[in-house]
C-alpha cells in the first residue's frame, strides 16, 4: 500500500471537486485547477476529507502520484503556491513592464523581456533584486521560476545570477596562479 496514497486530503470549507473521466476539477476561493487521475483510481469524500483509493494492486504506481496531484490542486485553490527568487550581481535587476511582462537586466548587452503565462503573478521588491512568483497551479509556478532562473544561472565562482531564495550554492576556488 502506498503510504502517500492512503493519507487523506483535508478539504477546506468552500472547496468543491468534480470528477469527469480522467480529470478532476478542484474549485476554491482562489480559482479552479484541473488535475489528471489515472485509470483505476477513485476519489471519495469522507468526514470532510478526500480519500484516494485504487481498484487493484496493479495501479499502485499511480496511487501516490494521483494523491499528490490532487493535494497540490486543493492546496493551490485554498492557499496558493509561491517560489521566491533572488538576483545577485552588480547591476542585475528585474522590473515589471505592464501587468504580464518582467524585464530582466542580467549583464547581457540587452534587457530580457519575460512574458508571464496566465494565472501567474510576480511581485518585485523595491530593491528590484527579490522576486516572488505565485499562482494556484504548482507545476506552472515552479516552471516559471525555473525558466527565470535559467536566464542567468548562478556562477560557481562568484555566485552571481538568479537563484532560489532557499538555494545553497557551493562556491568554487579560482585559479591559484603561477609562482
Amino acid at each position: 500500500m502506498s503510504r502517500i496514497g492512503k493519507k487523506p486530503i483535508p478539504l477546506a470549507s468552500g472547496v468543491k471537486y468534480k470528477v469527469e473521466g480522467n480529470t478532476v476539477t478542484v474549485e476554491g476561493p482562489k480559482g479552479k485547477v484541473t488535475a489528471l487521475i489515472a485509470n483505476g483510481i477513485t476519489l471519495e469524500t469522507k468526514d470532510g476529507h478526500l480519500l484516494v483509493n485504487r481498484q487493484d494492486d496493479k495501479f499502485a504506481a499511480f496511487h501516490g502520484l494521483t494523491r499528490a496531484l490532487v493535494f497540490n490542486a486543493v492546496q493551490g485553490v485554498t492557499a496558493g503556491w509561491k517560489k521566491e527568487l533572488d538576483i545577485v550581481g552588480i547591476g542585475y535587476r528585474a522590473e515589471m513592464k505592464g501587468k504580464n511582462t518582467v524585464v530582466f537586466t542580467l549583464g547581457y548587452s540587452h534587457p530580457i523581456e519575460f512574458p508571464l503565462p496566465t494565472g501567474i503573478e510576480v511581485t518585485i521588491d523595491p530593491k528590484q533584486t527579490h522576486l516572488t512568483v505565485s499562482g494556484i497551479d504548482r507545476q506552472k509556478v515552479g516552471q516559471v521560476a525555473a525558466d527565470m532562473r535559467s536566464l542567468r544561472k548562478p556562477d560557481p565562482y562568484k555566485n552571481k545570477g538568479v537563484r532560489y531564495s532557499d538555494e545553497k550554492l557551493k562556491k568554487k576556488a579560482g585559479k591559484t596562479g603561477a609562482k
